[in-house]
């Protein structure tokens, strides 16, 4: 074994041997997946990255924890099949693709048409699109790499075609023109779900694309419209001052006596002149601005609902691109924003304005495009959602659906139970084109027909198809009709929603099918709750009559150490290969500058880089990095990671490494061990001790899995390989193997096989990486049929290791604990590379007993010179210090002739003189004639217990210089 552990060493060359052995594939070891396994089955499936998509630490905590409970189940014996895949990420892959094509030609989908746009996707998918696979391999993600599905795939794409089929002719998907959220900057509907809520506490600039300068959010403006045929007015107040120009209402409160005068009467638009109608309806808020509210039916969903009511005109001022239309001069042709000053302006100029004052506000931005959302009129396709949100919500309620942590309940029934139908059309031309198909009948007994018609649609697997289907419809032969497919494709998450039974061939019936639908468990981050895991649970119940999952779990949110959101601007996102490999800091501001940010945020970000990584960020390797994103996952919290802590994960990884190579060494050249872990009976009280520690870390980890406790586990894991494999039983072994008892040794050796052979085992989930180069260099109990990788052997079970023995464990607790206390005096006196002689005082006979039959392990443990135990009433010598080691134990360690007791005396004594000062300032305080009066009860209590903590090391103090001016 080389000298010290290297991760670049250790995880070089065993991912290519698990996959090329088919170790991760849920075939391994029997006929086929069909075979019966009476320990069960485990099935859980990626949540698919994108195409795009480069890992994050986000990635690496979800890969850290499914590829842990994956290999975890494996471990178990269980048919185990983590299944990967990829998302064709609509939007994000179309922008990536264009910019490519701007860059490289000046050249825009347009110019190209959209079959050669579609090849260009292809073709940088087939150049780029693995990299993310690649990726989670270096993570050691242990994934069924044969079963990978991109979601564009024909066998997903003919699911994708079906779904959608079905569920039209049921009429669960239906085409509708109403108001959707629109993304100016990416031409395209989004779903309300791919909207942030920017809050803002009052006038705000912020920037929006294609607009040099930020824009003015956050204020309310007042203006006046004039009551026709009279001299009075009326006041409005709006956020969005440019949208007055498609205003064709103006609504008050029915019961709002400042305007019952005005009920049937009219205003006048001053700069279009239309006649506006002053209506009355419950959704004013008598409270808000002046209790009169413009109307705008085709800008805002509010309003939109009041057009319905009262049958308004519903006018588009807005464009797909952002600019005015159906206006008059001088806006037409404006931008939204730039309109909104020119209005503002005017209104001054013809002395409608009245004021503008702050206003909190929510600000809809596209979570994609970081444009400001444009509520627009659209035809577009919807899926009614009501049903199927119902049988979702139940499905939870009835328990036959589990999610955890539990506190997300609240919120999925709040989703579902208020839900609303979901817009999956989106205009973007990669993607999975809509199957359905807008007719047009060559007959003149049926007259044309609208586009939110849903009577003139059809869909169809194949244009012959949909043909058939209008012919019957309309009642005409197939040759008379024709058919325009529709442009649009499919919300990237209508495909994603399907994904559970999509990858098995979905609707054909395939083995795969059968088995692994429905899965087992859905983990992945709480953010895409709805995003994903509700359209996966609602379109399961639908289409397949199952549920994809019977669990989900849902991890936090990992942040900085500081607690601050990941951002490229703060330079706080790191790439998880950068924490594997390392990196300078130079390094980290060089991926800076190929990034989108701008000069400033670029500065700023390196400053932020400079702050936390001022040696950039050293080699941790994967092992440690996995092992610290699933210590610090507790449920309920987001993750604060300080990647700097990584590095101490790493170096366990070297204890791991040199604690084995010591017991190599320790085993001996030819060791075979005995066939089972169960004691012998010729263990010493060290060894069965080391063996009760050994089956209380099994039964932690056995019940962390099952409870998806994961800081539980590798707490457990962590604490039994550093404080008491290492720290206590090796240094135990050391006299062991050094002296002559051959019966001993040999005893000794099994017992620290079996350590060693359970502990990689416990630890392999988090660590696939050292653990198998570990496990590789141990011997095997059956080396003739034992499994040939640790990923492949089994998971230690409570069962086979019930050693527990509370009495003893209590009995070397206790034995420790007079250790520490050993060591604690030998740091206080610097005595790190001397030995003295210790003197253990004990209250009573029996603890006497207990200690003697110890000493010797208490003297290799705590490196004294000798442990002597005193008979009681038996003092010890003079020039010793002292310590408690517990209430039935006294510590006392020689020291005479060992350090300048004069020096010590001289320290001792400063230190008292300021705790005399310290006692003194705060008796004062305390003694002052309204301090109970005025000091807050909290500040007394901590004022007394600090009195009280001095009291008691100024006593231990001057106990101490007595006894080192006996030494004198």
């Amino acid at each position: 074994m080389p000298d010290s552990y290297s991760p670049q060493y250790v995880e070089a060359a065993w991912y290519p041997w698990w996959e090329s052995q088919g170790f991760f594939k849920p075939e391994y070891g029997r006929r086929s997946v069909a075979e019966p396994n009476p320990k069960g089955l485990f099935m859980m499936c990626i949540p698919p990255p994108n195409v795009t998509g480069s890992l994050h630490l986000g990635h690496a905590l979800t890969n850290a924890i499914q590829d842990s409970l994956t290999r975890w189940h494996r471990m178990r014996g269980e048919i185990t099949l983590w299944n990967p895949g990829c998302d064709h990420a609509g939007i994000a892959t179309q922008v990536v693709v264009e910019k490519k094509l701007w860059k490289e030609g000046g050249k825009t989908r347009h110019d190209l048409g959209r079959e050669a746009f579609i090849e260009a996707v292809w073709k940088w998918k087939s150049e780029k699109g693995d990299r993310i696979y690649h990726q989670l391999k270096k993570l050691g993600a242990s994934m069924d790499w044969d079963r990978a599905c991109f979601t564009m795939d024909p066998k997903l794409s003919y699911a994708v075609q079906e779904a959608f089929v079905r569920l039209h002719e049921e009429g669960v998907i239906y085409r509708s023109k109403r108001l959707v959220n629109w993304s100016c900057t990416l031409n395209s509907a989004i779903s309300d779900i791919e909207v942030d809520k920017k809050e803002l506490a009052g006038r705000t600039l912020l920037p929006v694309p294609g607009y040099k300068e930020k824009v003015e959010f956050g204020v309310l403006v007042s203006f006046a419209y004039k009551i026709e045929g009279s001299d009075d007015e009326v006041v409005v107040a709006t956020t969005r001052i440019e949208t007055m120009l498609g205003d064709t209402a103006v609504a008050v409160h029915p019961e709002d006596p400042r305007y019952r005068h005005l009920r049937g009467r009219s205003v006048r638009h001053p700069f279009t002149g239309r006649l506006l109608p002053i209506v009355c309806d419950d959704f004013v808020d008598m409270e808000f601005g002046t209790g009169a509210v413009k109307i705008t039916p085709a800008h805002d969903p509010n309003d939109y609902e009041v057009g319905l009511r009262h049958g308004l005109e519903f006018i588009t001022i807005i464009d797909e691109n952002g600019y005015l239309v159906n206006v008059p001069p001088p806006f037409l042709g404006m931008k939204r924003f730039d309109a909104r000053r020119a209005v503002l302006e005017a209104l001054k100029e013809k002395r409608h304005f009245r004021e503008v004052k702050d206003n909190p506000m929510v600000v809809p931005v596209c979570s994609r495009s970081k444009d400001v959302v444009e509520p627009l009129l659209k035809p577009q396709w919807y899926v009614r959602c009501d049903t199927m949100a119902r049988g979702a919500a139940e499905a939870v309620r009835r328990g036959d659906l589990r999610i955890v942590p539990d506190f997300h309940l609240k919120t999925w029934f709040n989703w579902m139970d208020n839900i609303r139908d979901w817009c999956i059309s989106r205009q973007l031309w990669w993607g999975h084109r809509i199957p359905a198909y807008f007719v047009t009948v060559d007959d003149p007994s049926v007259p044309p027909g609208e586009d939110t018609d849903g009577k003139y649609w059809v869909s169809g697997r194949s244009e012959r198809e949909a043909k058939e289907k209008a012919a019957k419809v309309f009642k005409v032969t197939p040759d008379k009709i024709s058919l325009r497919q529709d442009e649009d494709v499919l919300d990237t998450w209508f495909s994603s929603g399907l994904f559970p039974f999509s990858i098995f061939g979905w609707p054909n019936p395939s083995e795969d099918l059968q088995v692994f639908y429905p899965g087992t468990l859905l983990e992945t981050g709480h953010d895409i709750l709805f995003f994903w895991v509700a359209r996966m649970v609602m379109l399961g119940l639908k289409l397949t009559g199952k549920l994809p999952f019977r669990e989900v779990y849902l991890h936090a949110v990992v942040r900085d150490a500081h607690g601050r959101k990941m951002s490229k601007s703060l330079g706080n996102v790191i790439d998880p290969l950068d924490v594997i490999t390392g990196i300078t800091l130079e390094g980290l501001h060089a991926q800076l500058l190929d990034s989108n940010l701008d000069a400033a945020e670029i500065e700023r970000a390196k400053q932020g880089q400079k702050s936390d990584y001022p040696s950039g960020i050293p080699e941790c390797g994967t092992d440690a990095l996995r092992f610290a994103l699933c210590a610090y996952t507790s449920q309920g919290r987001d993750i604060n990671l300080d990647v700097n802590r990584i590095l101490g994960y790493r170096h366990f990884c070297n204890k791991l490494w040199n604690a084995t190579k010591f017991a190599i060494r320790g085993l001996g050249e030819g060791f075979q061990p005995r066939p089972s872990p169960e004691p012998s009976g010729a263990e010493s009280l060290v060894d069965l001790w080391i063996l009760s520690r050994l089956s209380h870390a099994v039964e932690l980890c056995g019940t962390g899995f099952q409870a998806y406790d994961f800081p539980g586990i590798t707490t457990a894991i962590y604490n039994f390989w550093l404080y008491e494999l290492c720290d206590v039983y090796l240094e135990c072994l050391k006299p062991v193997f050094a002296g002559p008892d051959e019966a001993a040794i040999k005893t000794a050796r099994n017992v620290l096989y079996t350590c060693l052979d359970a502990g990689l085992r416990l630890l392999s989930p988090f660590m696939p990486f050292v653990t198998e180069e570990l496990f590789q260099r141990l011997p095997r109990r059956s080396p003739a049929s034992d499994p040939p990788s640790i990923c492949v052997t089994s998971y230690p079970a409570t069962n086979q290791y019930r050693w527990r023995n509370e009495g003893l464990d209590c009995n070397v607790d206790f034995m420790l604990s007079i250790v520490r206390a050993v060591r604690s005096l030998r740091a206080d006196y610097n005595l790190t590379k001397t030995k003295a002689d210790c003197y253990l005082q004990c209250l009573d006979s029996e603890t006497t007993e207990a200690v003697t039959c110890c000493s010797d392990y208490i003297c290799t443990l705590s490196s004294s010179k000798q442990v002597l135990v005193l008979e009681p009433g038996q003092a010890p010598p003079p020039g010793c210090a002292v310590a408690i080691a517990s209430d039935r134990c006294t510590v006392h360690l020689l020291l005479k002739g060992l350090i300048d007791a004069e020096k010590e005396v001289s320290k001792l004594a400063g230190k008292k003189a300021e705790l005399q000062k310290q006692i003194l300032r705060l008796r004062e305080r305390m003694d002052s004639p309204d301090y109970s009066a005025k000091v807050p009860p909290k500040v007394q209590e901590a004022d007394a217990a600090k009195l009280k903590q001095s009291e008691t090391e100024l006593q231990k103090a001057e106990e101490a210089i007595e006894n080192f001016k006996k030494m004198m």
